[in-house]
């Protein structure tokens, strides 16, 4: 019996560490001058899961690099951003996929959250994959806009899950982040 605990638990270990976000890449958008950048860096190092971060200003980007096996909260970040001043003008995430059969349109629960796949072909994700987040205040709103032409899942408007998402049983408050390849 103790064999099996302890192979169940390197199993879950080793399953979870499979499904992972490894890093971002965040566009902020409202920055003007140095002490901006400095304000929105400052606030996004107070983040749990980021280990360090690399800056371009040139390009008003910042590179989150997450902690190995952490808990990653995207909304986290975009709140740190709105916390100094500004706003998300893009975040494309890095993350880690072994197997993932993802279709336009759907639901996939990936590192804890759930994926919605948009504008994509049907495809199964290996290896480190860039995924942009395609929600609202995490675009503009003509892409927005664009995007919620797309589909016909209210989830989308919301970003929680509404009957239109499954597993149906899931609580219809939790999270959906709309992204695409």
């Amino acid at each position: 019996m103790k064999i099996l605990s302890i192979l169940l638990l390197a199993f879950g270990i080793s399953f979870g560490a499979q499904a992972q976000y490894r890093k971002a890449s965040l566009q902020a958008s409202g920055l003007t001058c140095a002490m901006c950048s400095r304000a929105t860096l400052e606030s996004l190092q107070t983040l749990p899961f980021v280990d360090k971060i690399d800056t371009d200003l040139d390009n008003t980007t910042f590179i989150l690099h997450f902690k190995p096996d952490a808990a990653v909260n995207i909304d986290a970040i975009k709140q740190k951003v709105e916390d100094a001043g500004f706003s998300v003008g893009k975040l494309v995430v890095t993350a880690s996929f072994s197997d993932v059969k993802v279709q336009n349109d759907t639901h996939v629960p990936f590192a804890g959250s759930t994926l919605h796949f948009m504008h994509v072909k049907d495809q199964v994700l290996n290896g480190d994959k860039d995924i942009t987040v395609i929600d609202k205040d995490f675009v503009s709103a003509k892409q927005f806009k664009k995007y919620a032409t797309e589909t016909s899942m209210s989830c989308y408007k919301t970003g929680v899950m509404a009957d239109c998402c499954t597993p149906h049983d899931a609580k219809a408050s939790k999270r959906i982040y709309h992204v695409t390849i």
